[in-house]
């Protein structure tokens, strides 16, 4: 170990001795910066590091110093990952560390046995791996036993910290945090682990709510030395036959067989559609040229069993393996360097990318690499206004050039998240056997609890309204209870999560089960689908066993999945504008690419966007703002609020009026600019489609409008740029 590592000597020297046997030569630099942090044990701490710059070992070689001081005592650290995998892929990384430490390591979640629970409930010490779903149902089935099972906690760890920011989830992990604290009458140190985040203050603010300015930050400063960055332009010419693959697909797929055979990569398709597609043409081409596969899927839908297959190919050293995945591989799971990273159409977000290029150049002197492929429509007559302006090829430059200057999406720590508060008042009421609605609202809504926006009128009014609904109810004490459809709503297994995922169809051939489909999944015997990476004919469907059989077969096309892409921010939406305006040449990208890109300026300037804020195009009418989806979603609602037909879309607002000239609604939005808004209900009233999380149902109409309001629309930024052009 190099002498001007000091932190190292501040570690065990059981630790030390670990070290020197991996032979590592020097700790990373988060590592050198987390140590003497952590150790005290007496403050919250984030680190934030590219993947695999060693944030566990930063987090836990302090965290075992500390618990080693009283090897008698050992005391309790919780590991919150958001993943099952991850906590599979943890345990066997802290086992190895561990081991000679005699620490147990302790995974829990679904799939552990209880056997191995309960040894751990006999004698709760050691690290603690868990999910929050798990720790939620810890806390409310073992109400009268909470204390005791956390009475010597030390840590808490929060894997992946960006994954829970501004999620129904996120809330929910703040608040078992924070109940676990007021059983044991404490503050517990929180570590959080992250690759990106875009604004460390709002991330400290989420960690330790009301208190952010006190959580020390420490960011690594370590980067990859050198970024090789290609893009590529194709076109999709559309196909009456809806089991012909357009061209591009398959000209992407070829590329990608080409580049990548003889090297493990991750390749990034957005959707579980959409690895489907690309698993099944990159088999299709091993197959054909009889090679071996090197080419293996990985999404949430697949079985266990399938996905470990993957991640077991992309460790090994011997053979090339390629994953073909959604951001399953993006979060940390260890499945060793990866050489570059392909990703086919624009990634959610600017932390996304950053994210999954984590995972490329890890080894010393190794660039990063970048393949990007881009997508677009064939022009024609019906072409529609995005597809004129090339504005997937635009967003893909947009990300890349924002992640080239170190920016990154701040985190969403904005929004009321009423579903879980509901959520998290009937696990309350479940673990103490009932509370009064004054120790509730202390506990959830005080100046430092996680649902400080809640004031007391409005904490009284959602009462209110689960009573009128017998959702709780309350006794002549005064005590809160579950009233009959509380009842059956935490005695249902779905209770510990607080999101809400779709009732699911497990797909079975021979016995082995391949994965699941949601339930809003329409199928029929007798159709052909692509599912990991293979055709199968559906043969059976059984509503009862909640299954699908199917055998192989030829053919077939994805299956569709739910789950959205996120919201654009309003900073990519602003670089889009800026690569519209300009004339530079993009270094990056591939002819064709670049002339994708020309002629979306070329349709740009031809209409003469640059001077047009409001675009006619046939009977629509285009509001551009170039700015991001809460911006653009606030602005259809107070159109809609003046009586026009408005929706949000990628680069502004389409309003869908027939007679409408630009000059009426001019006229119109400088009304609008000019007068106070409308209160939120008055603004969502005639809008529909506002129940997004778990139990938004049990809201009132006015609560689930204030709701709505706090996570998907800002009026701050709409009225400014408002006030700004009109």
């Amino acid at each position: 170990m190099a002498e001007s590592t000091q932190s190292f000597y501040l570690l065990d020297e059981r630790i030390q001795r670990f070290i020197w046997n991996e032979k590592w030569t020097e700790l990373h630099d988060i590592q050198e910066l987390a140590i003497p942090e952590i150790i005290p044990g007496n403050h919250d701490v984030i680190l934030a590091a590219a993947t695999a710059a060693g944030k566990t070992e930063a987090a836990f070689f302090p965290i075992l110093t500390k618990m080693l001081e009283d090897e008698k005592n050992l005391g309790l650290t919780i590991y919150i990952s958001p993943l099952k995998a991850l906590i599979n892929d943890q345990f066997g990384r802290l086992t190895q560390l561990c081991e000679d430490l005699e620490v147990p390591v302790w995974p829990w979640h679904g799939d552990i046995s209880s056997s191995l629970k309960i040894r751990f409930l006999k004698k709760p010490h050691g690290i603690l791996l868990i999910t929050p779903e798990s720790l939620e149902a810890t806390l409310c089935n073992r109400g009268s036993s909470v204390s005791a099972i956390f009475h010597n906690l030390k840590y808490f760890v929060v894997d992946e910290l960006h994954s829970f920011i501004g999620s129904e989830r996120g809330k929910q992990l703040q608040m078992l945090m924070h109940r676990i604290e007021y059983e044991i009458g404490h503050q517990i140190p929180r570590i959080g682990l992250s690759a990106t985040l875009g604004d460390m203050k709002l991330a400290a603010e989420f960690l330790r709510p009301g208190s952010g300015e006190k959580v020390t930050l420490l960011e690594s400063k370590i980067s990859s030395t050198h970024l090789k960055i290609s893009v590529k332009g194709y076109i999709a010419v559309n196909s009456e036959d809806n089991d012909i693959e357009p061209l591009a697909y398959n000209e992407i797929a070829q590329e990608l067989f080409k580049s990548l055979r003889g090297s493990n990569n991750l390749i990034f398709p957005n959707s579980r559609k959409e690895v489907e597609r690309y698993t099944h043409l990159l088999t299709g081409l091993c197959s054909h040229f009889r090679v071996p596969n090197e080419f293996w899927p990985h999404h949430g839908s697949l079985s266990r069993e399938i996905r470990a297959e993957t991640e077991a190919a992309l460790k090994r050293k011997d053979v090339p393996a390629n994953a073909i995945c959604t951001n399953t591989l993006e979060l940390g799971i260890d499945i060793g360097a990866v050489k570059s990273i392909a990703q086919i159409g624009p990634p959610f977000s600017v932390a996304s990318l950053r994210q999954r290029l984590g995972r490329s150049g890890r080894r010393k002197g190794e660039p990063s690499i970048l393949r990007g492929f881009c997508i677009e429509d064939e022009l024609n007559k019906n072409a529609s206004l995005p597809s004129l302006l090339r504005l997937k090829t635009i967003e893909m430059i947009a990300i890349i050039s924002l992640l080239l200057e170190r920016w990154c999406e701040p985190p969403a720590v904005k929004g009321m998240h009423l579903s879980t508060l509901i959520q998290q008042l009937l696990s309350l009421i479940a673990q103490k056997g009932g509370i009064t609605a004054s120790e509730a609202y202390k506990l959830l809504c005080s100046d430092n609890a996680p649902f400080s926006c809640v004031d007391k009128n409005f904490f009284i009014a959602l009462l209110r309204h689960l009573a009128s609904k017998d959702i709780l109810m309350q006794e002549s004490s005064g005590l809160l209870l579950h009233g009959k459809i509380g009842e059956e709503i935490v005695n249902h297994y779905t209770f510990y999560a607080a999101f809400n995922a779709d009732e699911e169809f497990r797909i079975v051939t021979s016995g082995k089960t391949l994965g699941s489909l949601p339930v809003s999944q329409m199928l029929i015997a007798g159709q052909r689908i692509l599912f990991a990476g293979k055709t199968w004919l559906v043969e059976e469907i059984s509503e009862q066993e909640k299954t699908i059989f199917v055998i192989p077969t030829k053919g077939g096309v994805p299956p569709l999945f739910t789950g959205g892409c996120g919201r654009v921010h309003s900073r990519v939406r602003t670089r889009m504008h800026e690569i519209l305006e300009s004339d530079n040449v993009i270094s990056f990208l591939n002819p064709s690419a670049q002339r994708l890109v020309e002629e979306g300026r070329h349709y740009y300037h031809q209409q003469e966007l640059s001077s047009q804020i409001i675009f006619k195009q046939g009977p629509q009418t285009v509001l551009f703002t170039w700015l991001g989806d809460e911006v653009n979603e606030t602005i259809a609602s107070l159109l809609l609020y003046h009586g026009l037909t408005a929706n949000a879309i990628d680069i502004g607002v389409e309003i869908q009026q027939q007679n409408l000239t630009v000059e009426t609604l001019k006229e119109i939005l400088s009304e609008i600019a000019s007068v106070e808004p409308p209160s939120i209900k008055e603004l969502l009233a005639e809008a529909k489609n506002l129940e997004r999380e778990k139990w938004d149902s049990l809201l009132s109409p006015e609560l689930l409008y204030q709701n709505y309001a706090s996570q998907y629309l800002n009026m701050d930024e709409s009225y400014r740029w408002l006030k700004c052009h009109f």
